[in-house]
């Protein structure tokens, strides 16, 4: 995994001391070497910059960026079927100078053109230039594992893999894209393909984008869709068939990820994905593999102890890290500088904690996200499965009053709730379900921490909704089911918004490459088309894998709730981050600013202090993007 970053300049302002200083903003991706090609052609000047973390060929044979005849090739990821389609291409008669899947990758080009990444199994964003031919291709890997950032204006397009770069240009305009601002306080990020700033998008998972360097145009066009596979009717596979086959998958998948130079590990919370994954790897391996679990008691942080009866039924390596509640809240201050979009997904701090206690040992780390995604993990499904119909039956005066009766009780006054966790902040997301229990609704509600009549009340400035993929209408009406389509919305929304983009930064803050087993595209292609009670079964969601697991666990080792990486941020918000919220969210700053209007902020932050604790989530956007504007605006 690497960094890359660069430059096509039609109006040829630009120097390879730029695109060095671009590309060297992204020194924590790749910290073991870098790349500058700075080449001039007839119509733009084209710069292709490339920070090395070395995973695959630790020789020099592996830099970047790499050339062969008319094609150069800038690339962050790994393909990790790189032998199987070099054999093919040796066949075919193609030479090979390294052992690197980027030579692979640019032979591949070379042989099929663009239609080579439908090949490729693996995490990637690359930039490859065809001199022959005057273009130039962006391309993202199908789930989006792999960011890809571009900025395209007044004959300028730059390119990299993190925002930071863009702002060494000094052609490159900083400014606010308030639509981009109003989504990210309504999601806690700003979501794909939107950018914070005018100008600059998101290349979309599973598309490509072609520079047409005679033309100086930009068309970008999709090679690969999820809902490709959920259009596709149900299989008629029995579960025991559907089961073999699942593991068949996932076994591929995962030694796939094993495929390294360097040290290899495994992240393990206990919970049913990183123990399959764990398990899967170790069952047919002599040497043990390396596990690592992270704990910070003071928060109430601990899966240390699930994760260590697991590792030991299963014989691997452990390993313990615990931290105190001090070292989660000193990584707040640098949030900013890798989130370097505003980003206000709170489990980034235990994220990044991980990551950089399993650095000391590895340099590549396996996580077990999207197993939520792909096989009905998450509780909203269990909702919408259990509860939608009911909603949906009951008269919508009673839902409605309800509502309203709920806006005249705090959610801090509600005896025993009010002691679960994030009960306050769910307790106001059920208000809008009341209103409109539809799955749409029930999506839209969920990731929403300020609703359309909030953020008016918020916003200083006028704004548009941003057209998102929580509103595809992708999914055909004859495969319509609502775990299909709530399935399918999460996979373009909330894993690459959210999960992916905070594990990229995260592991790149320890200059560690993270690795997603579960999102190798064969295995959304599989479990898209198995029934839907195969994924969700009597009130037991992820079904199928939690049977794959239990071949392996004891059931008795698995029981027990769901707890993912909590942070208190209520009681950080009112106690140790006090300071901080009165100091970014003042008068002074909130007025000179000009993005929010002050009487609203004002509001938010009495309701809170006095109380409310379901205001805790938008205080902490809130802060987040001060933060991250005082960083970089």
């Amino acid at each position: 995994m690497c960094g890359i970053s660069g430059i096509v300049d039609f109006s040829l302002n630009s120097n390879s001391e730029v695109l060095q200083a671009m590309t060297d903003t992204l020194k924590h991706r790749g910290p073991d070497g870098s790349g500058y090609e700075f080449l001039m052609n007839n119509n733009a000047q084209i710069g292709l910059g490339h920070r090395r973390l070395s995973i695959i060929d630790l020789t020099v044979t592996g830099h970047q960026p790499m050339q062969s005849n008319h094609l150069w090739i800038t690339f962050n990821g790994e393909i990790y079927n790189f032998k199987e389609i070099k054999n093919e291409l040796c066949a075919l008669g193609h030479s090979f100078a390294s052992n690197s899947d980027t030579e692979v990758i640019l032979k591949s080009f070379e042989q099929w053109g663009i239609t080579c990444v439908n090949r490729f199994v693996g995490m990637f964003a690359f930039v490859v230039y065809d001199s022959k031919n005057d273009e130039v291709f962006c391309v993202r890997d199908r789930a989006g594992v792999k960011p890809f950032y571009y900025y395209w204006h007044d004959n300028l397009f730059l390119f990299s893999s993190e925002l930071k770069a863009f702002h060494k240009h000094p052609s490159f305009k900083k400014e606010l894209n308030y639509d981009a601002v109003a989504a990210f306080m309504q999601y806690g990020n700003v979501p794909t393909p939107y950018c914070i700033f005018n100008n600059c998008k998101k290349l979309k998972p599973g598309h490509f984008l072609k520079i047409d360097l005679r033309n100086r145009t930009l068309e970008q066009s999709q090679y690969w869709s999820v809902y490709n596979s959920y259009n596709l009717p149900k299989l008629d596979v029995s579960f025991s068939e559907a089961k073999t086959q699942t593991e068949a998958i996932l076994q591929s998948a995962f030694e796939y990820r094993m495929v390294s130079d360097v040290p290899v590990g495994v992240f393990l919370s206990g919970g049913y994905d990183s123990t399959c994954v764990a398990a899967l790897l170790q069952k047919n391996r002599s040497e043990k593999l390396k596990t690592f679990t992270i704990s910070v008691p003071d928060i109430g942080l601990n899966e240390a102890p699930y994760a260590k009866e697991i590792a030991k039924h299963l014989g691997t390596e452990h390993n313990e890290y615990e931290c105190s509640q001090k070292e989660a809240l000193d990584l707040i201050t640098d949030l900013p500088y890798y989130y370097d979009e505003p980003f206000a997904d709170s489990s980034a701090i235990p994220t990044t904690l991980v990551c950089l206690m399993a650095k000391k040992h590895v340099t590549v780390a396996l996580s077990a996200d999207a197993g939520d995604e792909v096989f009905a993990g998450y509780n909203r499904y269990d909702y919408i499965m259990r509860y939608g119909n009911k909603l949906n039956s009951l008269p919508s005066f009673i839902r409605k009053g309800a509502a309203g009766a709920m806006n005249l009780v705090s959610a801090n006054s509600i005896p025993v709730l009010k002691h679960k966790y994030n009960f306050a902040n769910r307790y106001e997301k059920l208000k809008s379900v009341l209103k409109d229990p539809s799955p749409q609704n029930l999506m839209l509600s969920l990731a929403a921490q300020f609703d359309d009549k909030q953020l008016k009340a918020l916003m200083k400035s006028d704004f548009s909704n941003l057209q998102t993929a929580y509103l595809s209408k992708e999914l055909q009406s004859k495969n319509y089911t609502p775990l299909s389509y709530m399935m399918a919305v999460d996979y373009q929304t909330y894993l690459v918004d959210d999960i992916l983009q905070k594990v990229d930064r995260a592991s790149m803050t320890a200059s560690l490459e993270g690795r997603e087993p579960f999102l190798d595209h064969r295995i959304i292609e599989w479990a898209a088309q198995l029934p839907d009670d195969y994924k969700y079964k009597d009130g037991i969601k992820k079904y199928i894998l939690k049977e794959i697991v239990h071949q392996y666990v004891p059931k008795t080792l698995m029981d027990r709730p769901k707890t993912g990486f909590a942070i208190p941020i209520e009681h950080w918000l009112s106690n140790e981050l006090k300071e901080q919220v009165i100091f970014y969210l003042n008068d002074q700053k909130i007025v000179e600013q000009g993005v929010f209007k002050l009487e609203y902020v004002k509001q938010i932050k009495n309701n809170f202090f006095n109380g409310k604790k379901e205001y805790a989530v938008k205080i902490w956007t809130l802060l987040m993007f001060q933060m991250w504007y005082e960083k970089w605006m």
